[in-house]
C-alpha cells in the first residue's frame, strides 16, 4: 500500500491483473481445506512475535512473489518494490504449512491476502471475513509495478487517479493509506519531504533528518517509522500525525492539506472504529479487483515460481 514503505505491500493487491467473471467466497475452503485459516495465522504470529516489523510486510499480490529468473522478469525489482517489499520467507512457510494439511488446493494469492488480514488482527487491527478461490497468476509485470503504484513523491490527485483506476474511491484511498499506521519507509522515500517542504513540523522535520542525510546516494537505506508513535500498531495515529504535520512521506501529508480529504481525515482522529470500518471496506473492495478464478492461473506448489 503505495508502496514506498512496508506497510504499502498490503495495498500491493493494486498490482493484480487479468480478469474473471467468477465470484470469490468466504466460504471456498469450507470443504476442501477448512484448516488453511488456522495454518496461515499460528505462522503469521509467529513471525510478528518474532519481529514485529513483519506484520507490515506480509500481503501482497502472488504475481509479486515470483523471482527473476534467466527468462522472465519478476516485480520484486521494480521501482516501488526494489528495497521496500520483503516478507517473502515467512509467506515461503506459510505456504509450506497450507501444503501439508491440504497439498495443491490453496492457491498462494489466497495466502497473501489472509495473511494481510491476520497481520492487521495481529497487530491491534479490525478483523474480517476474507473472500478466497483465488488462483496464482503465470505472468507478472514489471512496467504494471512501475506505473500503478502511486510512488511516494504523488500529490492528492495523483493519488486518487491511481486508485480510481483501480476501480478504488477517493474514500477509499484515504481509508486504505491507514495502513501507513504500521512499517517503516527508507530515507530516499522521505528524503525531499523533511529537507525541501513546508508543510510539515519543523521539530519533525529535523528528528528525522538526523537519521536521514541530505545528499542523495548517502543513508538511502536508512529506516524511519511511518508512524511515529506506534509503528507496530495498527491505530489511527497515523491520521493524528497528519493533523501534526508529521506525516513521513510527501503523499502521506497531502492526505491532509488544505485539500478535499482534510475532513475525511478528521473523521478518522475523532473515530477510531470508523476508520477501522472503511479500511475493512477498501480491503474486501481491493481484494474484488480482478482475481483470477475457476480455470484461470494455477495453484503454485512453489510460490516463488510458477509450476
Amino acid at each position: 500500500m503505495a508502496n514506498p514503505a512496508s506497510a504499502a505491500a498490503l495495498l500491493m493487491l493494486l498490482a493484480l491483473a487479468s480478469t474473471s467473471s467468477a465470484q470469490l467466497s468466504t466460504g471456498f475452503y469450507s470443504s476442501s481445506c477448512p484448516g488453511v485459516y488456522t495454518t496461515v495465522k499460528s505462522v503469521v504470529q509467529a513471525a510478528i512475535a518474532k519481529e514485529k516489523r513483519m506484520g507490515a510486510s506480509i500481503g501482497c499480490d502472488a504475481s509479486l512473489l515470483l523471482d527473476d529468473t534467466a527468462s522472465f522478469q519478476g516485480e520484486k525489482m521494480a521501482t516501488p518494490n526494489n528495497g521496500s517489499v520483503r516478507g517473502f520467507e515467512v509467506i515461503d512457510a506459510i505456504k509450506s504449512a497450507v501444503e501439508k494439511v491440504c497439498p495443491g488446493v490453496v492457491s498462494c494469492a489466497d495466502i497473501l491476502t489472509i495473511a494481510a488480514r491476520d497481520s492487521v488482527v495481529t497487530l491491534g487491527g479490525p478483523n474480517w471475513d476474507v473472500k478466497v478461490g483465488r488462483r496464482d497468476s503465470t505472468t507478472a509485470s514489471f512496467s504494471g509495478a512501475n506505473n500503478n503504484i502511486p510512488p511516494p513523491t504523488s500529490g492528492l490527485a495523483n493519488l486518487t487517479s491511481l486508485f480510481a483506476a483501480q476501480g478504488l474511491s477517493q474514500k477509499d484511498m484515504v481509508a486504505l493509506s491507514g495502513a501507513h499506521t504500521i512499517g517503516l519507509s527508507r530515507c530516499t522515500n522521505f528524503r525531499a519531504h523533511i529537507y525541501n517542504e513546508t508543510n510539515i513540523d519543523g521539530a519533525f522535520a529535523r528528528t528525522r533528518q538526523s537519521g536521514c542525510p541530505s545528499a542523495s546516494g548517502t543513508g538511502d537505506n536508512n529506516l524511519a517509522p511511518l508512524d511515529l508513535q506506534t509503528p507496530t500498531v495498527f491505530e489511527n495515529n497515523y491520521y493524528k500525525n497528519l493533523i501534526s504535520k508529521k506525516g513521513l512521506l510527501h503523499s502521506d501529508q497531502e492526505l491532509f492539506n488544505g485539500g478535499s480529504t482534510d475532513t475525511q481525515v478528521q473523521s478518522y482522529v475523532s473515530s477510531q472504529s470508523t476508520f477501522f470500518a472503511d479500511f475493512v471496506t477498501g480491503m474486501i473492495k481491493m481484494g474484488d479487483i480482478t482475481p483470477l478464478t475457476g480455470s484461470n492461473g494455477e495453484i503454485r506448489k512453489n510460490c516463488r515460481r510458477i509450476n
